[in-house]
């Protein structure tokens, strides 16, 4: 099933599902990603690996705010590295020796004022070439 938006419909960001299928515990964090990446997002286990790839989903649903058990991060700096309407500063996780996704997270996100707070990572941006 894909995770594009329905058409006239504008949805920045849409669920970033597990590749490889469910990860056998819940995840604390709900994992999005902007939906220009949607499509390179599907593929992202083919391009890097299965392993690869479920490494940085597990790391991004349970612990975004945290430096990874496996491969690294670094929070970035200038105009991208500040936090702003309580998203964290944006986080340049590498995924592979020239792939990079980056992404920030919010422990309390409320898509509108009256609805219920819930704990996301948004995937703003994944670049599977060299730097």
């Amino acid at each position: 099933m894909s995770t594009r938006p329905a058409p006239g419909a504008y949805r920045p960001f849409v669920s970033a599902r597990r590749p490889g299928g469910k990860p056998s515990t819940a995840p604390s964090w709900r994992v999005l990603v902007h939906r220009q990446y949607a499509e390179i997002w599907e593929q992202l286990a083919s391009r890097v690996g299965l392993v690869n790839a479920q490494q940085f989903w597990d790391h991004v649903a349970s612990t975004p705010d945290r430096p990874p058990k496996v491969g690294t991060s670094s929070p970035m700096k200038g105009k991208y590295g500040r936090a702003h309407d309580g998203w964290s500063r944006r986080i340049h996780y590498e995924i592979t020796g020239a792939g990079r996704i980056d992404y920030e997270y919010h422990a309390a996100y409320r898509a509108n004022p009256d609805g219920d707070a819930h704990r996301v990572v948004r995937i703003l941006s994944i670049d599977l070439g060299s730097h």
